[in-house]
């Protein structure tokens, strides 16, 4: 009899794992998707308020939201680019560039293509101009505000990102994930502790069903002695 309630008692064990493991997939993946997303979009946002007269970047590579459609149809308004810093004079007519407008307050980016390398007094300058614009842009960029050459970039990501830096984005950066987890929790403890009551009480009615047997057995045996 004790083989049998040892086996009654491992199927119940791994039934119980088996519940288990759809709240913890979850959460995994819950976790993947969303930590990493918060965990940069706070380094950004600390790194921009500790240094704000540079772009904030994470190993050389700095994210960018595109505001107009000056290079379109290549990067559009409201994608996400990804540029990468490099020297001065590694940049070649054609490359795409990220900088400091010249004409601007200072903190204001320009990313636009590089149509001439042009050398004024003794220091580098790029003319630039937007692919859907007509004209160059009116001033040089001088080689100190250049922050990136352009590498890469995600459709429309520009527009998520800057909502995820707004407050109401940051409450359901932070606030979504929790409350699915918490949820998660709260079903799974419940589907749990209603399976584990419905399997304890198979377990005492098997248990009780083969005491009865036990008990009948031991009637047979003492009859026949």
């Amino acid at each position: 009899m004790s083989e049998q309630i040892d086996l009654i008692e491992n199927e119940e064990k791994k039934q119980q794992k088996k519940k288990l493991s759809a709240g913890e997939v979850i959460g995994i993946v819950l976790c993947v998707l969303l930590i990493p997303i918060l965990i940069v979009n706070i380094t950004m946002i600390v790194k921009g308020l500790v240094n704000p007269s540079k772009v904030p970047s994470i190993g050389g590579y700095s994210p960018l939201i595109v505001l107009t459609d000056s290079m379109y149809p290549g990067i559009k308004s409201g994608d996400l680019i990804i540029v990468k810093a490099a020297d001065a004079e590694d940049v070649k007519v054609g490359d795409v560039i990220a900088f400091f407008d010249p004409d601007g307050s200072g903190t204001s980016v320009l990313t636009h293509r590089v149509v001439e390398l042009v050398t004024e007094n003794d220091t580098l300058h790029f003319r630039t101009k937007g692919d859907a614009n007509n004209a160059e842009d009116p001033s040089l960029a001088p080689a100190e505000n250049l922050i990136g050459v352009y590498q890469s970039k995600i459709n429309g990501a520009g527009n998520v990102a800057m909502f995820l830096q707004s407050t109401p984005g940051l409450i359901v950066c932070i606030g979504v994930p929790l409350v699915l987890l918490v949820g998660v929790e709260l079903l799974r403890r419940k589907k749990y502790d209603k399976a584990r009551n419905e399997d304890t009480e198979a377990l005492l009615k098997e248990l009780e069903e083969l005491r009865a047997r036990q008990a009948e057995s031991d009637k047979e045996k003492d009859k026949a002695e």
